[in-house]
């Protein structure tokens, strides 16, 4: 199928990255306190880059936390939300002719898990508000979110199944009808289906960007689990063999980078926290990595660090995050260059 539709690599020139805030009035109102540092902390990290759009509940709260930086690299909009995942409910921009156009898919709380009908009018209510400049917008009819999609921006896509063929966002498409439809909107025409790996604690059917992210064209990280008695032990060895199955457009195996294992998180409550370095950000000049206080978390660094050796890598402490079952990229959406 031809289409005008390219989806642009993460890699590509941004213009600003958007942050939705946390409050009171969402999940998490108990530790609104403790994880505020951290959306702080990413703010300030993007902003020595590029702009930042911030999505906000009360517009004198977090102008306070965020006064130390220059006002001209960070803007403040006051718009209700449920929660903070601006991965999932924040626009997918595509490259049609040579302009962006933002794709304004529908969030159901991750297949009706939680409510999300604030969440869901945001990036539109930006757009009428004029946020987004003269892009475009097309509202689609498709349940979709962000964090289930990673694209080398060469028209190739890489999802789990999982996500994707869940039977609460969109039980009327078939895999075949699935594809079709991306490729409409998106304008890819390879699809990588990963029909194993997991991480304990997520609430996403198994997103990507929680398992496996394109470096560059060819190379992709994922994690890794070496420990047998672990429970993602079996299916993230079955992930890494789909992996190593997977050829480039060019019909060579990709070069593949496993990230460490995190020393198990745990909740107070005694469930597991799916902790992962696969869910870094990539800005203009810079790679923001999560890192959670444990011993593995330097090894980390070092190794995306090699991924993008012309990038800054930044650690971000990301461990209150994922008390929320998510982490440093789930809270970002980047927006390509000439989005405004």
């Amino acid at each position: 199928m031809t289409t005008t539709r390219r989806f642009p690599a993460e890699w590509e020139p941004q213009s600003m990255v958007q942050f939705t805030f946390p409050h009171a009035d969402s999940d998490w109102a108990e530790l609104l306190e403790e994880v505020t540092p951290c959306f702080v902390a990413c703010v300030e990290a993007v902003s020595r880059f590029q702009k930042v759009l911030v999505v906000a509940d009360d517009r004198k709260r977090v102008e306070g936390l965020l006064a130390h930086l220059p006002a001209e690299r960070v803007q403040i909009i006051v718009c209700p939300s449920n929660d903070t995942w601006a991965r999932d409910h924040g626009a997918i921009t595509v490259i049609e002719d040579g302009r962006p156009l933002l794709l304004d898919f529908i969030f159901n709380g991750w297949g009706l898990k939680f409510a999300a009908n604030r969440d869901n009018l945001i990036t539109r209510t930006l757009h009428t508000w004029g946020i987004f400049g003269k892009t475009p917008m097309q509202q689609m009819r498709m349940v979709l979110e962000g964090g289930a999609l990673e694209t080398d921006g060469q028209g190739t896509l890489l999802s789990t199944t999982e996500c994707l063929l869940s039977p609460n966002r969109n039980p009327h498409l078939s895999l075949a009808e699935t594809e079709a439809e991306l490729t409409l909107q998106l304008g890819v025409d390879r699809f990588l289906w990963l029909d194993n790996g997991f991480l304990a604690g997520d609430d996403t059917d198994s997103h990507i960007d929680t398992l496996a992210r394109f470096c560059s064209p060819d190379t992709i990280a994922y994690v890794r689990c070496t420990d047998e008695t672990d429970e993602h032990y079996t299916e993230l060895k079955l992930m890494e063999q789909e992996l190593q199955s997977f050829r480039t457009r060019e019909g060579k195996p990709y070069n593949l980078v496993p990230l460490p294992w995190p020393t198990t998180c745990f909740a107070e409550d005694g469930h597991r926290l799916p902790a992962t370095y696969a869910n870094f950000l990539i800005i203009n000049e810079a790679v923001l990595v999560p890192t959670y206080g444990v011993p593995e978390d330097g090894l980390a660094l070092g190794i995306i660090q090699n991924c993008f050796p012309n990038r800054e890598i930044i650690g971000i402490d990301c461990r209150l995050l994922i008390e929320q079952h998510g982490s440093l990229h789930c809270i970002s959406m980047q927006y390509p260059a000439f989005v405004s």
